[in-house]
Order: structure tokens, then C-alpha cells, then sequence
């Protein structure tokens, strides 16, 4: 979707577009995918065959038409959806339980965002400290508290084909302690995963290098901070910076992660 598509909403005086950063969700995808899904879609004839015990005997549904419903099987990491502290570890630095998504700070999935093009690194490279400030630079943006940062690497382009977890750069520890310490507590990226992809760092495990296994999630330990996995779309961004983000997760009880729909809002002004 283009931003001149943006579905267009007026909230507290002011209009916007709203960009759709979220995947879709589809049987479609599910075999690609290491986490399988499946929905399973029942329509309105069936429900009302099935759902007639409900009225009564003798009471029917109009046109033999009752609500369609669907039965949804998948994990809490499957399509856009943000890790909690938790999923990266059981306890926080200071020994007490680790944040599940439920009892995150809500005011963590919603501020004013920025997007940074890593689109320069091929699957399997690390972004680092240095390309987070280089690509402020280049955008001249000055990251501040509350921020939501998005990592643009274009690895969307690539959902739905064999391989695609495996197919994206990744974040360094020292990219995501650097936008951690400089106030941004949401941060996510258009890719399978936030770290380099599993075969990179499994290879560079055997070979001896044992502390980058997974680094930008463990170091959710030490800082905590929530993460979005699977962004798409971020292309459609007109502007790097200057819009705002919404991303609320599904209240899953005591869950390490949960799906969200993400969306920017973009002042009408910068859709022309």
C-alpha cells in the first residue's frame, strides 16, 4: 500500500493517514513458516446449521445466515507481534520476575516514530551502533525518550517464500543498547527476526564466538525493552520521521509475547 492509499482519520482536531505495518495473517503463509498456523473458517450457512440449538426449537436465522466465525491456531511470535522481557529471560537483572506482556507499560506501544533504511545490508550482516547513528545522520533526527524506532530492511518483500526467516540483517547488541539508552523502549524491525538470522549465528557459535547467540534479545535482561518482529510496509513511510506509531498487544495473560496490529499516523500534511 502506498501512503496515498493512507485511510485518512481526524483525531483530537487534526487529520492523518493511517499506514498499515502489520502482516497479514493467511493460511497461505503458514508452511513457510518454522511456527506453523491454521485458520479454519466457518460461514454463515454452516454456523447457522450448527448454531441453531441457540434460539430454540422452531426459530430459524434469517436467509438460514448466522454470524461466520473462524478458530485461529497459532503461537504468540506468529506475524507482527512484540516480545516482551520475558521472552528473553525468566528473571530481570535484579533477580525479580521478568515483565510478560500483559503488565508492560502501555505507554511504551505508543509515541512518535522514526524509521532508519538498513536496506544496504544483505541477510545475514549485523546493524550496529554505528549505523544507528549514521542513519540518523543522514535523516538528521535526534532520538529522544518514548520514542518507537523502526528498522527498515525491505526482508518484508521476501514474506511468503521459502527461507525467509533466514533471510534478513539483524540487530547487534550494540545497536539495540544504544537505542536503548537513548530513551527508546519500542523498537522493531521488518524481518522474521531482531537478531541476525539462526544459521549465521549458529556457524559463528560452533566457531567459538559464543556471546553473540541471540544478543539483542538477552540483552533484554539487563535493559528491558520490547521489540516488534514481522513489520511491513515501512517502504510506504513518506517521511523518516515526524509521524507517530500505535502498536497495543493482545492482553495475553502471563504471555512472553503477543500479536499487534501497528499502524503510523502520518499528518495529512506530508500524504501530499
Amino acid at each position: 500500500m502506498s501512503h496515498r492509499d493512507a485511510h485518512r482519520v481526524t483525531f483530537a482536531g487534526r487529520t492523518y493517514g493511517l499506514v498499515d505495518l502489520s502482516q497479514r495473517i493467511s493460511n497461505d503463509t503458514s508452511s513457510i513458516e518454522p511456527m506453523p498456523h491454521h485458520i479454519a473458517y466457518t460461514d454463515h450457512r454452516t454456523k447457522a446449521k450448527n448454531m441453531s440449538y441457540m434460539l430454540g426449537e422452531g426459530v430459524h436465522w434469517p436467509h438460514e445466515c448466522a454470524a461466520a466465525t473462524e478458530v485461529v491456531e497459532l503461537g504468540t511470535h506468529c506475524g507482527t507481534h512484540i516480545d516482551a522481557p520475558y521472552h528473553y529471560w525468566p528473571q530481570s537483572a535484579d533477580g525479580s520476575e521478568a515483565t510478560t506482556i500483559d503488565n508492560v507499560d502501555l505507554g511504551w506501544f505508543a509515541g512518535d516514530g522514526f524509521v532508519l533504511d538498513m536496506t544496504h545490508k544483505r541477510t545475514g550482516e549485523g546493524i550496529t551502533d554505528d549505523d544507528i547513528v549514521a542513519g540518523l545522520d543522514r535523516i538528521g533526527y535526534q532520538v529522544k525518550d518514548g520514542d518507537i524506532a523502526l528498522i527498515r530492511t525491505d526482508t518484508s518483500l521476501r514474506f511468503g517464500e521459502r527461507g525467509y526467516h533466514n533471510a534478513h540483517p539483524g540487530m547487534r547488541r550494540s545497536a539495540t543498547e544504544w537505542l536503548i539508552d537513548h530513551g527508546v523502549r519500542l523498537m522493531g524491525i521488518d524481518a522474521w527476526g531482531f537478531d541476525r538470522p539462526f544459521d549465521v549465528m549458529s556457524q559463528e557459535y560452533q566457531a567459538g564466538d559464543v556471546d553473540q547467540l541471540w544478543e539483542s534479545h538477552l540483552l533484554g535482561r539487563e535493559k528491558p525493552y520490547c521489540h516488534i518482529e514481522k513489520l511491513d510496509n515501512l517502504a510506504a513511510l513518506p517521511i523518516s520521521h515526524g509521524f507517530h506509531v500505535t502498536a497495543f498487544p493482545v492482553k495475553v495473560d502471563r504471555a512472553s509475547g503477543a500479536w499487534t496490529r501497528v499502524v503510523a499516523w502520518i499528518p495529512e500534511e506530508n500524504l501530499i
